[in-house]
């Protein structure tokens, strides 16, 4: 339901419609109306994509979603579903279908959670604080225990693990060339299938797809790329730490200074609704009139994907969601890391200490989120870092991570090797429909 997660599969759902599979999206008609146009927009096109409502707000339940499918024409082959639905196991076996789990995240994560679930490490450690070695990585992968998922921090297996062991599959949204060693092993970690599909946001090629990509943009799209157009090549940083953001209002004024300070070109999007403190600051302060030549403020919902690709951006303060990591990677644009829940204090290791496309700010774990961990002077610190054309270690990075970002557009490029995943996946599902007819 979160938009981290429906965002992708959407767009798996329109790669799939392109090879002329009937893709049915499910979700709340809450959590449907954000995506509409997009849907609408692909299905006015020709792409076999359907919409289906059930439910209301944030919950679906199991009898009317087996009832929906049952009545489905044709039925369904298979079901690709939220890891976090761990019910639809049930679903699935009623249906006698396939059913394939969709994370969100990247191979290195999974293999992480994966090892870590598989050995009693977790529970052995005495303090949350304690770094220890994530077992059996390539890279020598040091974390603690408040820097993990909740789920595993529980030191058990649990409902939604166990669902995830037991399914036919899993999509993954990223491509082998940027995980090759961890897309490998988290295959023979789960000992059953998966597939590299990603990066899926570059299935995206209508402007209008880019620009309301998971929302209509709170900001003019014309308006946006007017500022950005008056901008030097790779001299912006852009700030953005996420719909689900859990900063204070503190913290976020931190780093509005920290950005004033920096004397770089920023655009800083946070959720206007959310912060009244950090609105009354600003107006008290005159931030957007002080900085009216040198900065854009976005409340609201971002074209993330259309400001990443603008040659005038040089680097992207994230917390390390995995749909704004492989968007950033793909454009080319180094990043500096504040992770703050879930799998994101992961993702930071794969920017910072396996790509090596990106620098940490060090923050704390998730039980820190409410209070103000990093001040402005350490903030405006790896902005200067991130930003510094001047270094040779910011250039290579830069470097690197373009390297990178061109072996995810080829991987998504017919021949690639997402695009023959994908056909591998379709395939697969279609030999399992075909043995199952003729029984």
């Amino acid at each position: 339901m979160a938009p981290g997660h429906m965002i992708p599969m959407i767009d798996i759902a329109k790669l799939l419609a392109r090879r002329g599979v009937i893709a049915t999206i499910i979700t709340t008609p809450h959590n449907a109306l954000p995506q509409q146009a997009t849907i609408h927009r692909a299905a006015a096109s020709g792409l076999p994509i359907r919409l289906l409502q059930l439910g209301h707000d944030n919950l679906l339940r199991q009898p009317r979603l087996e009832e929906s499918l049952a009545a489905t024409v044709p039925k369904p082959n298979c079901l690709i579903s939220d890891v976090f639905h761990a019910w639809t196991c049930d679903v699935a076996t009623k249906l006698d279908i396939p059913r394939i789990v969709f994370h969100g995240t990247c191979c290195f994560s999974l293999l992480c959670l994966t090892n870590l679930y598989d050995s009693d490490i977790v529970d052995s450690i005495e303090s949350d604080e304690e770094r220890f070695l994530v077992p059996n990585l390539p890279h020598a992968i040091e974390i603690c225990r408040s820097k993990l998922p909740a789920l595993v921090k529980k030191g058990h297996r649990d409902e939604i693990h166990e669902a995830e062991r037991s399914a036919y599959g899993v999509l993954v949204n990223g491509f082998e060339e940027l995980e090759p060693q961890y897309a490998e092993l988290y295959c023979e970690a789960r000992r059953g299938k998966a597939w590299c599909v990603g990066a899926v946001s570059l299935v995206n090629k209508e402007e209008s797809d880019i620009v309301e990509r998971g929302n209509k943009a709170s900001i003019d799209k014309n308006k946006c790329l007017e500022w950005l157009d008056s901008r030097e090549p790779n001299s912006v940083v852009y700030v953005c730490l996420g719909s689900l953001c859990r900063l204070n209002a503190k913290q976020l004024m931190e780093i509005g200074m920290a950005l004033e300070a920096s004397e770089h070109p920023f655009v800083w999007v946070f959720s206007g609704e959310k912060y009244k403190e950090l609105e009354n600051w600003l107006d008290r302060e005159g931030f957007e009139e002080r900085n009216k030549e040198r900065g854009l403020v976005i409340r609201g919902w971002a074209p993330q994907v259309m400001i990443l690709s603008h040659r005038s951006v040089g680097g992207f303060l994230t917390h390390c969601g995995w749909n704004s990591t492989l968007e950033a990677v793909c454009e080319g644009v180094p990043m500096l890391t504040w992770p703050m829940y879930a799998e994101q204090f992961l993702n930071e290791k794969v920017i910072v200490e396996v790509l090596k496309v990106g620098y940490s700010l060090g923050v704390g774990g998730e039980e820190k989120i409410d209070q103000v961990v990093v001040k402005k002077a350490e903030i405006e610190r790896g902005v200067r870092r991130l930003m510094d054309k001047g270094s040779e270690e910011c250039e290579e990075m830069r470097r690197r991570v373009e390297e990178i970002g061109e072996m995810g557009r080829r991987a998504m490029e017919e021949g690639g090797s997402s695009h023959f995943n994908l056909s591998l996946f379709i395939q697969d599902i279609v030999d399992q429909m075909s043995k199952k007819n003729t029984l």
